[in-house]
């Protein structure tokens, strides 16, 4: 059976109370020497903590979710490290569970763990609800927030890059590099993220004068498998002369299956990533990208979940950062 307060108390010489107040670092109640016999039977006796138990009675956390998509690419890693850092300055602890990649029964049970459970909070990392999974957040009277999506016309509360300008400023780069045909590789665009890409995307060629092709767009999950089969799709003897992945995982398979039908990278095709993460820098060449600031993501939602004034939205700055996968053409 494991040891309680009152073995402690016990073995120590002191009273239950006091116990607590030592095991509860409120110093002001007991002597160093006190601290340090109750300190040395629990150790002797094993004991560990109950902090759940603690916590419902209390009804207070200090316990953060956070609920991440499965989807294969490699966004939520630094957003996770923004969580982290934020919650330990102020001595807060991270739970992390996975949703599944857009499946209603994983995203049920990841809710259902945390919920049951006193938290001070979830932080959700691009994961889209189904409809009733939402209603089961909502009702549960636990602060949220999503990061790294947004939302058509709802008013939830989400931290986020500008999806639209993504888009628009990685099309933007290739353009002012004199490419014409550029095509979008790895894109979903049956949620939010998706279609805004595809909006900025399209938006950007149309400023140039550019009217873009049906087949430019070859859809996806964002995953390194959606970057090669796009590139399949588009063949070796492609007319585009650039490609934006729609994530750095799919901008590497975009690379890796161009280099196996023969293209090489840049001379051949110029890529721009969409993320600009650590593989950007990983990878030979070294991927030109349109970086998202995750870290600052994961801070702000933890802000954001200790702040008494609830924001809807918040949008975080984009950066392009020049590498080696892009080239300038010279006028057509």
């Amino acid at each position: 059976m494991a040891a309680t307060i009152k073995d402690i108390a016990k073995l120590a010489g002191v009273s239950t109370a006091t116990v607590s107040r030592v095991l509860a670092n409120k110093s002001a109640f007991f002597s160093e020497a006190t601290a340090t016999k109750v300190h040395a039977a629990a150790t002797e006796l094993g004991y560990q903590k109950n902090t759940a138990a603690a916590e419902l009675v209390t009804r207070h956390s200090n316990v953060i979710a956070a609920v991440v998509n499965s989807t294969k690419t490699n966004f939520a890693s630094q957003i996770i490290e923004g969580i982290q850092a934020e919650a330990h300055q102020h001595e807060l602890n991270v739970i992390i569970l996975y949703a599944g990649d857009a499946d209603s029964a994983q995203q049920r049970r990841a809710l259902m763990t945390v919920i049951e459970r006193p938290v001070m909070g979830i932080l959700l990392l691009s994961v889209d609800l189904a409809p009733e999974n939402l209603t089961l957040l909502q009702g549960s009277q636990v602060p949220y927030c999503f990061l790294s999506i947004s939302f058509d016309g709802e008013r939830l509360p989400y931290i986020t890059s500008d999806d639209w300008q993504v888009g628009y400023q990685a099309t933007q780069a290739l353009i002012k590099q004199g490419h014409r045909r550029i095509g979008l590789a790895g894109v979903d665009r049956d949620f939010h993220t998706g279609r805004q890409r595809v909006l900025g995307y399209t938006q950007a060629l149309q400023d140039a004068g550019i009217t873009p092709k049906a087949e430019w767009i070859q859809l996806g999950n964002y995953s390194y498998d959606a970057g090669q089969a796009a590139m399949q799709a588009y063949g070796a003897q492609t007319e585009l002369t650039a490609i934006v992945g729609a994530s750095d995982m799919a901008a590497i398979g975009v690379m890796n299956q161009a280099r196996d039908l023969g293209l090489l990278v840049p001379a051949d095709l110029s890529i721009v990533a969409i993320d600009g993460t650590e593989l950007c820098s990983l990878v030979q060449p070294q991927l030109t990208s349109v970086s998202q600031n995750f870290y600052e993501m994961g801070i702000a939602g933890v802000q954001q979940l200790r702040s008494i004034e609830t924001l809807p939205q918040k949008i975080t700055p984009i950066k392009l950062v020049n590498r080696q996968s892009v080239r300038m053409l010279s006028p057509e």
